[in-house]
C-alpha cells in the first residue's frame, strides 16, 4: 500500500512538472534550449524510474488482490467463529455485522438484525446508556464498558465492552461491542424423577425435530387452545355482564385479558369524548401494587399510543418499542414503559361494527404489556384480542 502511494505521489508531481513546462511554451526561442533539457530530463525521468516502478506494480496487482481476498476470508470466518458474542455497529447502535455467538444469545438472526439497532434488543431501562456510550466511543473518546441486560433474559447480566474501529473504504468509524455473562451459571436443577424424562409415545425426544410432513405442531396447537380459552372465557363474561353499566363490562373484560395472556391489563373508557381509566391490573407484589397505582392515576390523553389507537380505531402491536414514552410518564416523570418493563405492548380501541360496514364510535380502549421474560404478543394473538374487542364493544353498547 505504500508502494502505491508512493507511486501515485510521483506521478502526480510528474504531471504538475509537464504542466509548467507545457505553459512556458510561448517564451521566446533563445530561452526555449533550457526548456529543452528540462523536457529530455522528465522524459528520462519517465522511462527509467516510472516505468520500471509501474511494471512491478503492476505484477504484484493479482498476486495482492488474492491475498487481499484471502485475508478478507480469514478475517470473516474468524469474525464469525469467535465464541465470544461480538457485534459491528454503527454510533447509533445499528447492526452491520453479528457473528453466530452473538444470534445465539440474542436470540435474533444476523440477517433480521442487520439495519435494526442494537439498543431494540435491551431492556428499555438499559438503552439509552447503550446508545450514549456507543456515540461516545464513535466519537473517539476512547473504549467504554456498560453492564446490559436483554429483554428475552432479563435475569442475567451481561458485560458489553465498546471499542472504536475504522473499517477499510468507510468513511465513518465502527463500534465492535464484545458480550460477555456477568451473572454467575444457574445450578443444575434436580434430576427428573424416574422415568420422567421418557418421551410420551409418539412424541419425539428432547431436542429432536419431526420430520413427517404429517406431524402436528405442538407449540401451534398450545397456542390455537390458549386462543380458544380466551375467546371462551371472554364469551362467558360478556353474556353475564350486567345490563346498564358499561364501565362494569369494560372491568370484567380487563380481568379476563389479565388471565389470559397478559402481564399487564390498563382500561380506559370514552366519555363525552375524553377517555377516562377506569382499571389497572398487574402482577402481584407491593412494588406492581405501587405501580398500578401510578398507573391508574395517569391521563390517558398523556398516553399517545392510547390516543392514536382511540382517534384512528385501529389496533397498534408493538415489539421493543422504541418509544419509551409512547404510554406517558406517571406523575413523578418516569416512563411507565421502562417501569414496567414492558417486552410488547398492544392497544386495541373498542369499536363496535355498524350498519352497512360503517363502523361505530370509539366505546374505549385496553391495552395490554408483556414484561420481562414473558414472549412477546404474536401476530395470532393480536388478532384474536381484535376480534374480542368488538364483542366486548357490542357488550358495552348494549349494557348502555
Amino acid at each position: 500500500m505504500a508502494e502505491i502511494d508512493e507511486f501515485g505521489d510521483d506521478l502526480e508531481d510528474f504531471v504538475r512538472r509537464v504542466g509548467e513546462l507545457r505553459a512556458a511554451r510561448g517564451l521566446p526561442p533563445e530561452e526555449q534550449q533550457t526548456l529543452l533539457d528540462a523536457t529530455l530530463f522528465e522524459l528520462q525521468h519517465v522511462a527509467e524510474t516510472l516505468w520500471p516502478k509501474y511494471e512491478q506494480l503492476a505484477g504484484q496487482g493479482p498476486a495482492r488482490a488474492a491475498a487481499d481476498r484471502t485475508e478478507l476470508q480469514l478475517l470473516r470466518a474468524l469474525f464469525q467463529r469467535l465464541p465470544l458474542p461480538v457485534a459491528l455497529m454503527g454510533g447509533d447502535t445499528v447492526v452491520r455485522r453479528m457473528n453466530l455467538a452473538a444470534t445465539d444469545l440474542t436470540g435474533v438472526r444476523a440477517g433480521f438484525a442487520a439495519g435494526r439497532p442494537l439498543s431494540g434488543l435491551l431492556r428499555p431501562g438499559d438503552r439509552g446508556a447503550l446508545r450514549s456510550q456507543a456515540a461516545a466511543v464513535a466519537r473517539g473518546e476512547g473504549p467504554r464498558s456498560l453492564r446490559v441486560r436483554l429483554q428475552h433474559r432479563p435475569d442475567e447480566t451481561l458485560h458489553a465492552t465498546l471499542t472504536a474501529l475504522r473499517p477499510p473504504n468507510e468513511p465513518q468509524p465502527a463500534v465492535l461491542m464484545v458480550l460477555q455473562s456477568d451473572t454467575a451459571p444457574a445450578p443444575a436443577s434436580a434430576p427428573a424423577p424416574a422415568g420422567a424424562g421418557e418421551p410420551a409415545p409418539g412424541a419425539a425426544a428432547p431436542g429432536t425435530r419431526l420430520r413427517r410432513a404429517d406431524a402436528p405442531d405442538l407449540a401451534e396447537a398450545a397456542g390455537h387452545a390458549a386462543r380458544m380459552d380466551l375467546l371462551d372465557a371472554m364469551t362467558t363474561v360478556l353474556l353475564r355482564a350486567p345490563s346498564g353499566d358499561a364501565e362494569a363490562v369494560l372491568a370484567a373484560a380487563a380481568e379476563v385479558l389479565a388471565a389470559h395472556g397478559a402481564d399487564w391489563v390498563v382500561a380506559d373508557l370514552a366519555t363525552g369524548g375524553a377517555l377516562r381509566r377506569t382499571a389497572v391490573l398487574g402482577p402481584e407484589g407491593h412494588e406492581a401494587a405501587a405501580l398500578a397505582a401510578r398507573i391508574a392515576a395517569q391521563d390517558p390523553a398523556g398516553c399517545p399510543i392510547v390516543v392514536e389507537s382511540a382517534g384512528e380505531g385501529s389496533p397498534v402491536l408493538q415489539v421493543r418499542p422504541d418509544d419509551l414514552d409512547s404510554f406517558g410518564r406517571d406523575r413523578g416523570g418516569d416512563s411507565v414503559l421502562v417501569q414496567a418493563d414492558v417486552t410488547s405492548l398492544m392497544c386495541v380501541p373498542l369499536r363496535e361494527p355498524g350498519e352497512g360496514g360503517v363502523p361505530g364510535p370509539v366505546l374505549g380502549v385496553l391495552s395490554m404489556f408483556r414484561s420481562g421474560s414473558t414472549p412477546a404478543f404474536s401476530m395470532a394473538q393480536a388478532r384474536a384480542f381484535d376480534v374480542v374487542s368488538r364483542h366486548v364493544a357490542l357488550a358495552m353498547r348494549r349494557s348502555a
